[in-house]
């Protein structure tokens, strides 16, 4: 199997609500500059949206990275969203639709893992959550 090569990485720092939607921008224009059609950049859009809003409301503060990737000769884009805020205390229940330790639908996060080609999440107790997301460009 072989190793997507990054490319060079974005960092947005992620605190407050315009920081999310400067995130969201910068998705989307990397989507585009890597050819992703429109639908697939508004599904980037909306991952990183729903990623970093979860930063801000749960944990404060953290950042979205935004690396283009290549593999062979598919491109993709790979969105790293860290905090270092209380983390996730059952990963598994967060992970289901409907459920929400805030007052939100509970779509984001297992949202975000069906519109995504991959998805990872890890947060050990107490040491904040980090989550790995890839969208691949369809050809």
């Amino acid at each position: 199997m072989q190793v997507p090569a990054p490319l060079d990485a974005m960092v947005q720092a992620i605190r407050r609500d315009a920081d999310v939607i400067s995130a969201r921008q910068m998705g989307r224009a990397l989507a585009e500059d890597l050819g992703f059609n429109r639908p697939d950049q508004a599904l980037v859009a909306t991952a990183i949206s729903e990623l970093a809003r979860n930063i801000v409301v749960y944990a404060d503060h953290g950042e979205i990275e935004l690396t283009a990737l290549q593999q062979g000769d598919r491109q993709g884009i790979r969105i790293i969203a860290r905090d270092h805020g209380p983390g996730i205390a059952d990963l598994e229940r967060a992970l289901c639709d409907g459920f929400s330790t805030g007052n939100s639908l509970g779509l984001g996060l297992p949202g975000t893992r069906r519109i995504m080609d991959e998805f990872d999440i890890r947060s050990p107790p107490g040491e904040g959550v980090t989550i790995i997301a890839v969208k691949w460009q369809l050809r």
